[in-house]
């Protein structure tokens, strides 16, 4: 019996291991605004592989999370396309004091896949050489808005509404365009622009003195602050991540 003690004890510390309590892989779940969507995933994927963590990503407006968050969604982060609703959520209370930092900073472009269809300065659509123009909602979410202050600065406001295109947020608005069902709209210089690619079709890079600078801010929330939530918050700051956020077009704090 002396001889299997040994077996018996490593048997015993397996079963020991098995049963103890361990720190696991846990599920992130990060409410993302649309114009972000394809620069995190590359980031959560980096994050993944170095963590063992699971990012679940859910993209939508800027406008449409934030009544969620409110409502109780069970997200742990909020990368919005502003810093207002950040600032308002930290206002009511329901995030991580201290936690509200800037991750970008947008770049609006007006765009079309159709090469030579966007001259360089815009003036496509003081000329009206075109049938639809898309446009995300402005009340819901920021590139909106910015597109709207453009239309506006122009006198074009009024006079194009009648032909604008709205979508919910700022990715479907991108696929309005891309799909070739509207001819050209004011998309994120981020969904046109891809490391190491060249952007497809043709665009107006619009200055940024003619919208209200598109601070895009992040936030824990209390309701799923989580030691994993704040290893993946800590890792998009840090100097991996803000190259990926640069490379996708993004000015970089």
């Amino acid at each position: 019996m002396q001889k299997l003690a040994p077996l018996h004890l490593l048997v015993m510390t397996f079963i020991i291991t098995l049963n103890a309590p361990q720190s696991v892989a846990d599920e992130i779940r990060v409410a993302v605004a649309s114009n972000f969507a394809e620069t995190i995933k590359v980031i959560a994927q980096r994050f993944e592989a170095e963590s063992g963590h699971t990012v679940k990503l859910v993209f939508g407006s800027t406008g449409k999370h934030y009544a969620q968050i409110m409502n109780g969604a069970p997200f742990n982060l909020f990368f919005a396309a502003d810093a207002r609703r950040v600032k308002l959520l930290e206002k009511e209370g329901v995030t991580v004091s201290g936690s509200r930092v800037t991750y970008a900073i947008g770049r609006l472009v007006l765009w079309s896949p159709l090469d030579g269809y966007v001259d360089p300065e815009g003036e496509i659509i003081e000329d009206g050489g075109f049938r639809y123009l898309a446009i995300a909602n402005p009340k819901l979410a920021p590139y909106g808005k910015a597109a709207q202050k453009v239309l506006q600065g122009r006198g074009l406001w009024s006079e194009l509404r009648g032909r604008m295109v709205r979508g919910e947020n700022i990715g479907q608005t991108f696929q309005f365009v891309k799909s070739g069902n509207v001819e050209l709209g004011f998309v994120a210089y981020s969904q046109v622009k891809r490391p190491d690619y060249p952007v497809e079709g043709a665009l107006w890079e619009v200055p940024q003195r003619l919208y209200p600078p598109i601070i895009q801010q992040a936030v824990l929330l209390k309701r799923g602050d989580s030691s994993a939530a704040r290893a993946f918050f800590s890792f998009v700051q840090g100097s991996e991540a803000r190259e990926i956020i640069g490379e996708f077009g993004y000015g970089v704090p």
